[in-house]
């Protein structure tokens, strides 16, 4: 494995960030107890970005608390935590037999602590106390006192089902972070403040791209006319990359018996996540997770060659899977979205040179979409898994070694592949250095096995292939979404729905302003015509709030010159000149 010496120091610095939010989640938990002594404390773990606790209200609300937290309740909380952090009370811990510890936090009432002493397999717990009063179970590590968190903030409210589950109580969470100096911090909300201004889900709705409509239900998206165009564009370029490498494009259907799933093995290992299965004729139906069963019918439509090896078949195919609703966010987590997917059946001594085929394409696609850096990782095999262990080696090996020889430094990613191989994951690196999980390339050699597919060798025998299942963009819902976040919206020209809009101050010049459109569509560049009754400046301020690339203008003084006055996005004024220098400008310059 290739860990550089600066990535293992990350790691250090990682965990003792972890350690620092850790102890600030306890700091703030013994805050919402000494403010509303009712309230029940559920879990408060370090995440990612700093951490959150989980409270129960409830019983809370019942003895005067109005409302569940508010903004407001969160200031108080911050006011709270100071007057603790300010005390510098030490973080103690202490062990307890196990059943006297479900004694004692019975006692207390805090019934979510003795679910999870119920659950621990140890015969001794640990809890830390800060304070006379504050006792909160916990595995720690902690600080060592409280007056070593310098600088922490809450950040938001929302609702988080106990242990994830609909079917449990609705318990309220507040998130909140926490670095080791206030620099750190202000940074820290600075690039927050950025966040909210690229959050995909109002520019979406700003640029007229998307909406998830309630009515339809959760997590199913609309692409509107703009990022419909958006999404031909995408597609066209896919599928062009892909006929040029070989692959063969392919459709399947949306629904399947569930005789397939079960030997596939999704029903097994991956039902949590599937719609319900349905009736259809007597026979159990379900909505499909995934289109690699479809694409190994494909494959065994017919006898194989080793000839005809690699086979590649490669599909913009819309799968359907049951997420929670408190995961669902725009169209980062929705329950339809279509995966450009793809496999790559393979005799096994192609299939590292066919997985360095892969990253290939890989690269090429995402630096065209304008993403340079990326973390690489290689996920190994689940606890939950099928197949032997020797093929399981094998697979893990041929993704190592293909790494390798292709120069990428890459962490293993320990017990995170899917049940049925290893994979490669790539996340992406956004503009605020943000990393998004994106292609997906695993090497499976259980499927096929599962589905007896074979080839003819040789020799004249039959010989299993091994299938490489992989994802580029992981899905274009979550690609357009990245996509917007990274550009703030601001799409390059390629990319851009309306790549001009033409702006004709007067009436009078309308005709002309036409043949301008016709003009610009004929060379292949998408055109817009604003014909609207409005002011000049009015029309301009909207065009480029809609973050067009360039703008137009034509009065009368084009008309007579028969050129255009050339307005560009965020570099204002480029002059007037005639519309086939400003085509070839673009098609020679930033439109490529």
């Amino acid at each position: 494995m290739l860990v550089k010496t600066n990535q293992i120091a990350a790691m250090e610095i990682k965990r003792d960030l972890d350690t620092l939010r850790h102890s600030c989640s306890h700091i703030m938990a013994q805050a919402v107890k000494e403010l509303w002594p009712d309230t029940k404390l559920g879990i408060g773990p370090a995440i990612e970005e700093g951490f959150y606790y989980d409270f129960d209200t409830s019983t809370a609300l019942s003895a005067g608390k109005k409302e569940p937290f508010t903004p407001e309740d969160l200031e108080k909380i911050e006011k709270r935590m100071r007057e603790i952090i300010n005390k510098n009370l030490p973080f103690i811990r202490e062990e307890l037999a196990k059943d006297k510890a479900q004694e004692f936090f019975a006692g207390r009432k805090e019934n979510y602590k003795v679910e999870l002493i119920n659950e621990l397999p140890d015969e001794r717990v640990s809890i830390y106390k800060t304070g006379s009063t504050f006792i909160d179970l916990c595995k720690g590590p902690h600080l060592n006192s409280s007056g070593e968190i310098k600088a922490f903030k809450l950040l938001s409210i929302a609702g988080a089902y106990w242990r994830g589950s609909e079917k449990n109580a609705m318990l309220q969470r507040i998130y909140g972070t926490a670095f080791f100096s206030q620099k750190e911090l202000d940074d820290y909300l600075i690039l927050l403040e950025e966040i909210k201004k690229r959050d995909h889900r109002k520019l979406g709705a700003d640029l007229e791209y998307f909406s998830i409509e309630g009515e339809m239900g959760p997590g199913l998206a609309f692409w509107h006319p703009k990022a419909g165009l958006l999404r031909k564009i995408i597609e066209d370029f896919w599928k062009n990359e892909h006929l040029r490498r070989g692959y063969g494009l392919v459709n399947t259907p949306h629904i399947g018996r569930a005789e397939l799933w079960k030997t596939s093995g999704h029903l097994e290992f991956y039902k949590d996540y599937m719609f319900p299965l349905m009736k259809i004729e007597n026979q159990e139906y379900v909505l499909k997770p995934m289109n690699c069963p479809g694409h190994i019918l494909i494959y065994k439509s017919k006898t194989r060659s080793y000839r005809e090896l690699p086979l590649k078949l490669a599909e913009l195919g819309t799968v359907y899977r049951y997420e929670r609703s408190g995961v669902l966010h725009g169209l980062l987590r929705v329950r339809g979205f279509t995966q450009d997917d793809a496999h790559v059946f393979c005799r096994p001594n192609q299939l590292e040179e066919e997985i360095q085929k892969v990253l290939d394409l890989t690269f090429t696609f995402l630096n065209k979409f304008g993403f340079s850096q990326c973390e690489v990782y290689v996920s190994t095999k689940p606890e939950k898994h099928v197949g032997g262990d020797a093929h399981w080696a094998s697979a893990t090996e041929a993704l190592k070694g293909s790494l390798d020889k292709k120069g990428i430094i890459w962490q293993e990613d320990p017990g995170e592949g899917v049940f049925y191989g290893p994979k490669i994951d790539i996340k992406i690196k956004d503009a605020l250095g943000r990393a998004w999980q994106c292609t997906t390339i695993q090497v499976d050699f259980n499927l096929p096995e599962r589905f007896d597919i074979a080839y003819i060798d040789e020799d004249g025998g039959q010989k299993q292939p091994v299938m490489i299942h992989r994802a580029i963009f992981g899905s274009l819902e979550r690609f357009l979404g990245v996509l917007l976040e990274h550009y703030a919206g601001d799409l390059p020209l390629w990319l851009a729905p309306t790549q001009v809009v033409i702006i004709p101050i007067k009436d009078s010049c309308l005709d002309y302003a036409g043949r301008v459109k016709e003009k610009l569509l004929d060379s292949g560049l998408r055109a817009e015509l604003d014909e609207r009754r409005s002011t000049l400046d009015k029309k301009i301020r909207e065009a480029e709030l809609q973050k067009t690339p360039y703008i137009l203008i034509i009065g009368e003084r084009e008309v007579k010159a028969d050129k255009v006055s050339v307005r560009k996005r965020l570099k204002g004024d480029l002059g007037v000149m005639a519309i086939e220098g400003f085509i070839k400008s673009i098609k020679e310059g930033d439109g490529k």
